[in-house]
């Protein structure tokens, strides 16, 4: 088990505002476990941890190893079973529902591997929605959706439906609206899984370049040992643990 011990900065119970740099996330024995029939599985035992400001932290693991509940803890979607996490001084884990839905509107923006767009809406109006929803002006929503969707390469698919596009063109229209509120902290869970190679290398290269150019946390599950080589710091998640892994040593899964 990582041993190393946080030192988060103790903050009350009320969303931050997003910071303009990367945030810190700080895993204090965090623990999550799952029963099955009869059975209590430990999906993360014990795990204490920090991500440090505007690095990019690969989670590799086999399927079902905990990587996406990791990122849904850290997001505040789910709560662990014990023990805290605080990003930016926020304790997310004492956070009621409301002020966690809140904390991932202002500060976290999740990427998923199948995209989650709603075949509803435009691919401008995918983008502004979670603006919309912050109570941000339609105007000020657009201009900034059509401005990410200009860097993403899909400023002239701004009114087209997402089944109209390809899988990597709909990837990129989730990284813009994962970016558009400027959060702190990027999620992002198997982003390239349902792409094939030549796709999923040039939507890794575009998020990568957006994200560090802002220089944001982004921690990524993969089960993907290629993408490792990009990353600051990797870590295996095994056996409930996070396990410091060097990227050279790294066997496909």
């Amino acid at each position: 088990m990582v041993t190393q011990q946080p030192q988060p900065t103790l903050g009350d119970s009320t969303p931050a505002a997003p910071a303009p740099l990367g945030a810190e996330v700080c895993l204090v024995e965090v623990s999550k476990t799952f029963r099955e029939g009869d059975v209590e599985r430990v999906v993360l035992d014990q795990v204490s941890f920090t991500f440090a400001p505007g690095e990019f932290v690969v989670l590799l693991g086999h399927s079902g190893s905990g990587k996406s509940t990791l990122l849904n803890l850290v997001s505040g979607i789910d709560r662990p079973s014990a023990g805290r996490i605080a990003v930016n001084g926020v304790w997310v884990t004492e956070l009621n529902e409301r002020s966690r839905t809140l904390f991932r509107r202002d500060t976290v923006g999740f990427i998923f591997q199948f995209f989650n767009l709603i075949p509803t809406l435009t691919v401008l109006e995918n983008v502004t929605l979670p603006q919309e929803l912050a109570g941000v002006p339609a105007a000020k929503a657009q201009l900034m959706g059509r401005q990410l969707l200009e860097q993403v390469g899909l400023g002239d698919r701004c009114d087209t439906f997402p089944d109209r596009l390809s899988g990597g063109q709909q990837q990129r229209v989730a990284i813009a609206r994962a970016l558009v509120h400027n959060p702190a902290l990027v999620l992002a869970d198997e982003p390239t899984g349902n792409l094939d190679e030549e796709t999923g290398d040039r939507v890794l290269q575009l998020l990568l370049s957006l994200t560090h150019s802002a220089r944001k946390t982004l921690i990524m599950a993969t089960h993907n040992p290629a993408i490792a080589a990009y990353a600051d710091r990797v870590l295996r998640v095994q056996d409930g643990h996070l396990l410091p892994t060097d990227p050279h040593s790294i066997q496909p899964l």
